[in-house]
């Protein structure tokens, strides 16, 4: 049995998740060594890569997510990799904001729309094509507004 080598389902709920975020990672850093130095070449490899990332996992990913909210150890584990997310942004995006500042609300903001565009993508909703151009709207969009609260996690 599969919760034999995890010792639970929370065990394997949180390898399974731990594993997406490394490729995440991974695809998202390779992207943005290679990427155009503005902030529309920055957000279009942030929101491609998330988007293709979900989309290479296919339909679990977003089954995964949404159960590691099932329990306090796995909230935090989901939390953790969040807030490591968005840091990577924070710190691809900074060098392009406006204001010099991206306000914690419009990073988590984006992490939420990332979220929620991919998994209208696993499931059809919209193509990938449109999850990714939403995504890097709405990552342009807040980075590029005329002023932020300078809040930080």
């Amino acid at each position: 049995m599969v919760y034999d080598h995890f010792g639970s389902r929370s065990g394997l709920l949180a390898e399974l998740y731990k594993e997406y975020d490394a490729r995440q990672n991974a695809l998202m850093e390779a992207a943005l060594k290679t990427s155009a130095s503005s902030l529309a070449g920055r957000a279009r490899v942030i929101a491609s890569s998330y988007v293709e990332c979900v989309l290479l996992q296919g339909r679990e990913i977003p089954g995964v997510i949404a159960a590691l909210a099932g329990s306090p150890e796995l909230e935090a584990i989901k939390r953790e990799y969040q807030i490591g997310f968005i840091e990577r942004c924070r710190a691809a995006l900074l060098p392009f904001a406006r204001t010099g500042s991206i306000s914690s609300a419009g990073l988590w903001a984006i992490i939420g729309a990332a979220e929620s565009l991919s998994h209208a993508a696993t499931t059809g909703e919209l193509t990938s094509l449109q999850a990714r151009d939403e995504l890097f709207e709405i990552i342009y969009a807040i980075v590029d507004r005329p002023s932020c609260s300078d809040d930080h996690l």
